[in-house]
């Protein structure tokens, strides 16, 4: 072989040797391809999304029901009471209302009316007597009335008919008065009277109820209901006005009431047609414990008398009754 033949043999050699060399360095210092892709991870991606895509839209649906759901809210039982203490009631009983009827009909009553010795009648006393009510009369023995008023027997109603005007006076009042705030009594007064007495115990009785003496007046005249729908006047008898009298006592017939004093009157029944201050001749008081009559009985019609005294009785035994609930 030639020289020049070995040569170009070398030369080959030399350029195949540059030709590998430079090959490996572009492969080396050229930007990394991005591997093939594959094919399984590509399946497994695109089922993960899917089912990720499922999931959610269920979630949507399933919000979109309760929305258009009403809302309910859970019911929660109540707790049990604790095991060391009575269940409280959730409601207190009502308390049984008494019947004041047959409270009227067993009432204890005492009766002091001086019209015995007159020999005129005792219209108070057909008055209680025909109402069938238990009572203990004691005539005009005012002694006995006495003791029987400082007893200790209670009385619902006290009854003082001083028509004749000559025996109750002075210390009377005040164990009336005690009985009248201690046991709050019932009280019916006819007292015509009151020019002497008015400033003296009775007036322990008159303050309170709210009326006071204001003039006497001579002779009987007619009696107009001020308040003619006022039970007093209708139950358990209808009144009429008592404008017919037959005048028995020709002086001194009678008194007439004001207001005066801190109670709670009632003024019904006058001398005049209309309430007039001044003109008042029978009042209640004492929440209608109390009845003030100030005309005399016997200067008017007897069945008109009976009858009106009736209203009287049960019209005070009732405010009896009722105040002692209270």
């Amino acid at each position: 072989m030639s020289i020049r033949s070995r040569n170009w043999k070398a030369v080959l050699l030399l350029f195949s040797s540059l030709a590998v060399i430079l090959a490996c360095s572009i492969s080396t210092e050229s930007p990394t391809q991005a591997p093939a892709p594959d094919a399984t991870k590509a399946v497994l991606e695109y089922q993960a999304t899917s089912l990720a895509l499922q999931l959610t839209q269920s979630a949507l649906n399933a919000q979109q029901q309760a929305q258009a759901a009403p809302t309910q809210q859970p019911t929660v039982p109540p707790p049990p009471p604790p095991t060391d203490a009575p269940a409280v009631p959730t409601q207190v009983p009502p308390t049984a209302t008494p019947d004041v009827e047959a409270q009227i009909k067993n009432a204890r009553v005492l009766l002091y009316e001086d019209t015995d010795e007159l020999g005129i009648g005792q219209w108070i006393e057909d008055a209680v007597s025909g109402m069938g009510l238990t009572y203990t009369q004691t005539g005009s023995y005012s002694g006995r009335f006495m003791e029987y008023l400082n007893s200790g027997k209670p009385y619902d109603l006290i009854i003082v008919g001083a028509e004749d005007r000559s025996k109750i006076t002075g210390e009377f009042w005040d164990v009336i008065n005690t009985r009248l705030n201690r046991d709050k009594a019932a009280l019916i007064m006819e007292v015509w009277y009151l020019a002497r007495e008015s400033t003296g115990p009775i007036a322990k009785i008159l303050g309170p109820c709210g009326v006071r003496y204001r003039k006497q007046y001579d002779t009987a005249d007619s009696v107009y209901w001020w308040n003619p729908t006022h039970e007093i006047f209708n139950v358990p008898n209808s009144v009429l006005p008592l404008l017919h009298y037959d005048t028995y006592w020709w002086t001194a017939a009678g008194d007439k009431l004001m207001a005066g004093g801190s109670g709670d009157p009632s003024f019904l029944a006058g001398l005049s047609s209309k309430p007039d201050s001044g003109e008042a001749v029978l009042a209640s008081c004492y929440g209608g414990r109390v009845l003030i009559q100030t005309f005399c009985n016997h200067d008017y019609r007897q069945e008109e008398i009976i009858a009106l005294w009736q209203n009287y009785i049960h019209y005070t035994l009732k405010n009896h009754f009722a105040a002692l609930q209270h």
